[in-house]
């Protein structure tokens, strides 16, 4: 099962120097049955690029809550067995938890397919973001508008053997 790890370019940084993204259990996104109902389609490509997304709004989560953290969201790809991932049947109808899933024990970064991370360009548009998500959360078009202008940007990706030159 392919899972996408939200984090920072600082959590990066770490799991590389620690050789995983963590002892677990630890948030993930995957094509999950919520996430297919609700996104409407068979097709597995559109799908991951859906849970990908979901990762990229909690890698947006983890900015707002670090002020510190270089402005740019990071998704890690990686495959795990089967089972190794679940789903919270208590949040299952939680429109904040599509995709989520829990995986877990330690995940090696070794595991890792591939790393996905946002251009400097969109770090000011992140930036903006990360600040305007609690009013967004709260209700606020004008915030929600400006949170889904960091979506407009693309995350870049890349290799494993690129985490060196990414940290």
């Amino acid at each position: 099962m392919r899972v996408y790890v939200p984090l920072t370019l600082s959590g990066l940084a770490e799991a590389h120097r620690a050789g995983e993204l963590g002892a677990g259990p630890l948030v993930a996104y995957a094509v999950t049955p919520t996430l297919r109902e609700w996104y409407l389609s068979d097709d597995i490509e559109e799908l991951e690029y859906a849970a990908l997304n979901r990762a990229a709004l909690a890698s947006l989560r983890l900015l707002a809550a670090d002020p510190a953290a270089a402005r740019r969201r990071v998704v890690v790809a990686a495959d795990v067995p089967d089972g190794a991932a679940a789903a919270d049947p208590d949040r299952g109808l939680d429109p904040a938890a599509l995709g989520e899933v829990r995986v877990a024990g330690p995940l090696p970064l070794a595991k890792a397919a591939a790393v996905h991370v946002d251009s400097a360009d969109a770090e000011a548009d992140v930036n903006a973001a990360a600040e305007a998500l609690a009013a967004a959360d709260g209700g606020d078009d004008d915030a929600q508008f400006v949170v889904d202008g960091a979506e407009d940007h693309e995350l870049l990706w890349y290799a494993t053997q690129e985490l060196p030159n990414l940290v």
